[in-house]
C-alpha cells in the first residue's frame, strides 16, 4: 500500500471530539515520555494517545503518526499543522517505510483496537449494534468489505475463519456458515442487522452477557483488515524503530493478539544476550484494573518493553 501524505479535508464531529483513548494514563506512566524525545504512534487514530505524549515531549516536529483510515488521518491535520508527520497507511507498511528512511524513535505507541469512532459511526458497518452496511474496512479505499466476505468466502472458507479469528466453537460455527450460503442464495446479505439476527436465530433467539453474534463480527473484521497477520509481522520490526533506551507499548483487545505480543516479548526476555528487548512489565496492565472508568477499556491489554 503506498502511503498518502495529503489526505481530504475533514471537519471535527462531536464523536470524534468525545473519543476516549484506552489505557492512557497507564501507557504513559508505563512508557514514561521525555522532553525532546521522538514520538510513534503507528494506530494513531483520532489523537488521543498523541496529544498526552507529544505534551510531555514537546516535540511535534519529532512525532510521526500513523492511520490507515482517512476519517482518523483528517482529524489529525492538527498535529501536521504543528510540525508532526501524518502517513496515511496501514501500520506495516508505515513502519517498514520508516526503517527503510533510517527513522529510529523514543516512544512508540501501537493500540490495536478498533476505534471508538469506527464502532459509533453505523454507516462503517464495524457493529451489530447499529444497522448499516456489512462493511468493516478500516481503510475505506481497499477492495474487500465484510460483505465480499459473506457472499463470496466458500462455506468450508467461512467457517474456518469464524472458529480461527471468532473462537467460535466448530459446530456453531459450520451452522452459521451454512444458513449465511443458504440466505445469500436468494439475495446477497448487505447490512449488520440481517447477519447479527441470523446468528442470533441459529442460537434461538436467547443470550445473556454476550451477543452470539459477537464472535462471528469480530471474525469478519480481522479476515477483512487482515489484523493478525498484519501484527505478526509488525512485532519483529519494533526494535528496529527504536533508538538505544526507546519503549515501545502495545495494547491488544482480545486473546489472539495478545498471544502474539506476548509470544514475542517472551521470546525477547528469554533470548538471552542476543535479545533486542527488555520487558517493561512481566503481567500486562489490563483495562479492567487500570481503566475503569473507560467501558471500551475492559478487554484491553497493555504489554511494554525497552531497547537494550
Amino acid at each position: 500500500m503506498s502511503i498518502k501524505e495529503h489526505p481530504p479535508q475533514h471537519r471535527a464531529s462531536k464523536e470524534y471530539e468525545l473519543h476516549v483513548p484506552v489505557l492512557l494514563e497507564a501507557t504513559v506512566d508505563l512508557l514514561k515520555p521525555k522532553v525532546g524525545e521522538r514520538y510513534l504512534d503507528l494506530t494513531a487514530g483520532y489523537g488521543g494517545h498523541a496529544d498526552a505524549f507529544v505534551a510531555q515531549t514537546k516535540n511535534l516536529s519529532g512525532a510521526t503518526l500513523v492511520d490507515r483510515d482517512e476519517n482518523a488521518i483528517a482529524e489529525l491535520q492538527r498535529f501536521k499543522q504543528q510540525g508532526a508527520q501524518l502517513l496515511h497507511t496501514d501500520f506495516l507498511s508505515a513502519a517498514e517505510a520508516l526503517i527503510a528512511n533510517g527513522q529510529t524513535f523514543d516512544v512508540i505507541v501501537v493500540d490495536l483496537g478498533v476505534s471508538s469512532p469506527q464502532l459509533d459511526q453505523s454507516e462503517r458497518g464495524f457493529s451489530f449494534m447499529k444497522n448499516g452496511p456489512l462493511d468493516m474496512r478500516m481503510d475505506p479505499g481497499q477492495t474487500v468489505s465484510a460483505a465480499t466476505v459473506v457472499n463470496t468466502y466458500s462455506p468450508s472458507k467461512l467457517a474456518e475463519i469464524i472458529v480461527r479469528y471468532g473462537e467460535e466453537k466448530p459446530q456453531f460455527a459450520k451452522r452459521i456458515a451454512a444458513e449465511i450460503c443458504k440466505r445469500r442464495s436468494e439475495k446477497p446479505l448487505t447490512t449488520t442487522s440481517e447477519l447479527a439476527e441470523l446468528v442470533l436465530h441459529l442460537h434461538r433467539g436467547k443470550w445473556q452477557r454476550t451477543h452470539p453474534a459477537t464472535r462471528t463480527f469480530q471474525a469478519l473484521r480481522i479476515e477483512v483488515n487482515q489484523e493478525l497477520a498484519q501484527v505478526e509481522a509488525l512485532l519483529p520490526l519494533l526494535p528496529r524503530l527504536l533508538h538505544q533506551n526507546g519503549r515501545v507499548g502495545v495494547i491488544s483487545f482480545h486473546s489472539l493478539e495478545d498471544r502474539l505480543v506476548k509470544r514475542f516479548f517472551k521470546e525477547q526476555a528469554e533470548a538471552g544476550f542476543e535479545a533486542e528487548l527488555q520487558l517493561l512489565n512481566k503481567k500486562p496492565l489490563d483495562g479492567a484494573t487500570y481503566d475503569v472508568h473507560n467501558p471500551r477499556s475492559r478487554s484491553a491489554k497493555l504489554r511494554g518493553a525497552v531497547k537494550k
